[in-house]
């Protein structure tokens, strides 16, 4: 996921499962899943604009946008758990679907190492790190829930993307199709090797 418009078709579709299972009687307790939202690719694409715009100007948006698009993401997920139809479920056994941030490695070297980690740490998340990030976080990372503030500044900076021309939409659907591609090829690749070691065995 890099869109939050996308991530609102997600938690419908969660929802709707759930409530389908409610209705058959199947349990809901057992049900554990996250939503995995990725993150500092969005800055990479984002701030090349903004510097392409910008030249020797640094835009103040610039290492911004990725966070308020978490952030953005997060508070959906925040309100969906304040709706009937999720009290509902709650009330009969289910756990939430949890936001999982992914990419939070820092790309861009003028950026700290924990940069999105700190910037994303929220209840109910959870956050894929790669194994040099986890070192730095728990070397100098400083544990607090910070994403109030994303969420605080968040529609401004989003206005200002927009005023700045750059369409973030367009972004995303770029990021989404290249990322299907990506794994749609890794898991070919993946059943490809299956394929060929299951080759080899019968032929032994």
């Amino acid at each position: 996921l890099f869109s939050v418009e996308r991530y609102a078709g997600v938690i419908e579709a969660f929802l709707s499962g759930m409530e389908r299972r409610l209705e058959r009687g199947l349990p809901l307790e057992a049900v554990s899943s996250v939503a995995s939202f990725f993150v500092s690719r969005v800055d990479g694409k984002v701030d090349a604009l903004l510097d392409r715009a910008g030249a020797n100007d640094p835009s103040p948006l610039r290492g911004q946008i990725a966070i308020a698009n978490a952030a953005a993401a997060y508070r959906l997920f925040e309100w969906s758990l304040g709706t009937p139809r999720w009290d509902r479920l709650a009330k009969a056994g289910a756990r939430p679907q949890r936001p999982l941030w992914a990419s939070t490695s820092t790309k861009d070297p003028r950026y700290p190492d924990t940069y999105y980690v700190e910037a994303l740490v929220a209840p109910r998340t959870v956050n894929t790190l790669p194994p040099e990030t986890f070192t730095a976080y728990r070397d100098h990372g400083r544990p607090a829930v910070r994403i109030r503030d994303g969420i605080a500044k968040a529609p401004a900076q989003m206005k200002a993307l927009a005023t700045a021309g750059i369409d973030l939409a367009a972004i995303t659907r770029e990021l989404e199709d290249d990322g299907v591609a990506k794994f749609a090829a890794s898991y070919r690749s993946l059943l490809s090797g299956i394929e060929a070691k299951a080759g080899e065995l019968v032929g032994r």
